[in-house]
């Protein structure tokens, strides 16, 4: 039901007339909706800083741009704008400011702003590193926080910051009635849980195919499109939303989107260039395009792409296909966010002092350099703990009639997302990870357990919080959305009454 939205601002005395007059149906009508949708190019300059790891790397080569994708709907009472950006992370800060200059141009409310990173490893310099963030730090930890790591460019942060406010504000001044789909599909064939569990009983990341020691995935994938589609009255596709669980490192060869590239490239095959494509990275933080049970090689870089982004854009084709016969142009809009303070996992004095000695002297030969670049991390850890030892961490439910958004900060592991999908009192709820910030991995308490390990628990300045983390993220957003009231599911018309059967073929078989 979506009764209460229409309910706010009527007088009390009016109410009661209506209840008794028997005129309620009109106050409780779903509202009806407008639609907005935008894009701006926030593609990077050749040389600029390539992210995705924890030293310095640079593009070299163009593949396709790299976008803000926006929508805003707006049922007359509240506005909300979803973002998809083709980026590694964005960090609060940068989410502070796209709010502001948003809330000033439109009056969205900043709370209203849901911005998500795709996660793209060939994205533009976003982190992990922001100017300034290290200035409090001594000589050594300024030099392996600037010089030695991956770092955000100050001119491309503006740069992105402008193409999210430009697509969010030309998508709110050119929104306009639109009649909405609501719809899943499933593709099952291109993800994968990167976690083994290993016969000596702690679970791996990547331990590639052949390895003797694998038993099993230590966890699940999300199969699920989701999807709304945006149609005009002549049946023209003006934009979808879609949302997808893998991480985005397929890489084509240069600056790129990645997987959202062939994702777009595919719906918009289908329904026109006009379309826009505002993708969603779901519960991603344990799931990638690599099948480390695979016998045979599969493809990377921009065929990889194509193959996830093309069976998932397909996937989302077949959803807005089927959508013709149940759209709607009524639904209630609302956002609810909540910030929780947790605290960061701290190296112990020792693991500190030997770290700070190890990063000294930088290595060249390749198992050293492996050991330097996690030395380095612990000491850029202390800093950031010196400086905030406890996180804000943002969680949003934003819903759009029949479904939710849920949010976290996080490359957060899949298992938390099917059980938020599990409690939700919703018929369409999709997880958005790395949105309105980024506090790095955030594994189940279990995979930082006795039984644990691989890459995603390593303690780093990225990724740091508490094994508990997952959970008190989790349930705060079960708490968000079970604060909400689900909208319907736009149904198809009945069928006419039986007024007759087809004069064609009321006849028995005809032999002569």
């Amino acid at each position: 039901m979506t009764m209460k939205k229409t309910m706010r601002g009527v007088p009390a005395f009016v109410l009661g007339l209506t209840l008794l007059s028997g005129g309620l149906d009109p106050l409780w009508s779903a509202p009806e909706v407008r639609t907005g949708f935008a894009e701006r190019d926030i593609s990077p300059e050749i040389g600029m800083e390539r992210p995705g790891g924890y030293g310095k790397g640079f593009h070299q080569r163009f593949h396709d741009p790299c976008k803000a994708r926006a929508v805003v709907f707006d049922d007359g009472t509240d506005a909300v704008a979803l973002v998809g950006l083709d980026a590694l992370i964005i960090r609060e800060p940068q989410v502070a400011e796209a709010r502001k200059r948003i809330a000033e141009k439109t009056g969205i409310a900043p709370g209203s702003v849901l911005i998500g990173a795709s996660h793209s490893h060939s994205s533009g310099p976003t982190g992990m590193v922001l100017p300034g963030e290290f200035d409090h730090a001594d000589e050594l930890v300024r030099d392996l926080a600037y010089e030695q790591s991956s770092a955000a460019d100050p001119k491309y942060l503006e740069i992105m910051i402008d193409g999210i406010v430009g697509a969010v504000v030309e998508a709110y001044e050119t929104r306009q009635v639109l009649k909405l789909g609501f719809g899943r599909g499933e593709e099952e064939t291109v993800s994968f849980n990167r976690r083994w569990r290993m016969k000596n009983g702690l679970t791996f990341t990547h331990p590639r195919f052949g390895n003797p020691e694998m038993e099993k995935t230590a966890g699940p994938i999300d199969p699920e499109v989701g999807v709304i589609g945006a149609w005009n009255e002549e049946g023209e596709l003006i934009g979808c939303v879609v949302n997808f669980a893998c991480h985005a490192t397929t890489s084509p060869p240069g600056i790129s989107a990645n997987y959202p590239w062939a994702l777009e490239k595919v719906i918009r095959g289908t329904f026109g260039d006009g379309a826009t494509v505002v993708f969603l990275n779901g519960a991603s933080g344990d799931v990638t395009q690599v099948d480390n049970s695979s016998p045979v090689r599969r493809p990377t870089g921009e065929a990889a792409a194509m193959l996830v982004g093309g069976r998932v854009g397909a996937e989302a084709v077949k959803v807005l296909v089927d959508q013709g016969t149940t759209l709607t142009s009524e639904a209630e809009v609302v956002s609810k966010t909540t910030v929780l303070e947790i605290p960061r996992r701290k190296p112990s004095p020792e693991r500190l002092a030997r770290c700070r000695e190890l990063v000294k002297e930088k290595p060249t030969e390749a198992a050293a350099l492996n050991d330097w670049i996690w030395a380095k991390e612990i000491v850029l850890l202390q800093a950031m703990i010196d400086r905030e030892p406890v996180r804000k961490v943002e969680v949003q439910a934003v819903q759009v009639g029949p479904a939710v958004f849920v949010t976290s900060p996080a490359e957060y592991f899949c298992e938390f997302g099917l059980q938020q999908k599990e409690a939700s009192p919703f018929p369409f709820t999709w997880p958005v990870s790395l949105a309105n910030g980024c506090v790095g991995y955030v594994p189940t308490s279990e995979a930082l357990g006795p039984h644990g390990g691989g890459y995603e628990t390593r303690l780093t300045s990225y990724s740091n919080l508490i094994p508990e983390a997952g959970d008190l993220i989790r349930d705060a957003g079960i708490g968000l959305m079970k604060s909400l009231a689900p909208g319907s599911v736009p149904k198809a018309e009945p069928a006419p009454e039986f007024q007759g059967g087809w004069r064609y073929g009321d006849v028995p078989p005809e032999l002569e």
